[in-house]
Order: structure tokens, then sequence, then C-alpha cells
């Protein structure tokens, strides 16, 4: 599941760096917007699927 993760943030940061390069248009900003909820999606998930690691509190 981490690993899914971690390819749909790659892949949606390296998306969203490539529709920097299109003309400013409706789509360049509604691709822009989808990528960007994916790229915060999948960080979420990331985060909430990390491990517990020293120091961490599990109260």
């Amino acid at each position: 599941m981490k690993a899914l993760l971690w390819i749909v943030l790659l892949g949606a940061v390296a998306g969203n760096v490539s529709l920097n390069l299109m003309e400013d248009t409706g789509l360049h900003i509604a691709l822009s917007v989808v990528s960007g909820v994916i790229v915060l999606a999948s960080g979420t998930g990331l985060w909430m699927l990390r491990g517990g690691g020293r120091g961490e509190y599990h109260g």
C-alpha cells in the first residue's frame, strides 16, 4: 500500500511540474488542481500509515 502511495505521489508531483510548461488555460488550472489534490491525498495517506518510531506518542 505504501509503495502504491509513493508511486502516486511521485507521479502527481512529476505531472504537476510538467503542467507548469503548459499555457495558462482552464484545462491547465483544472489539471493543476486535480494534481494538487492527489498530492495532498497520497501524502496524507502516507502520513497515516507511517510506522511507530522512537519518541512517538501512542496515547
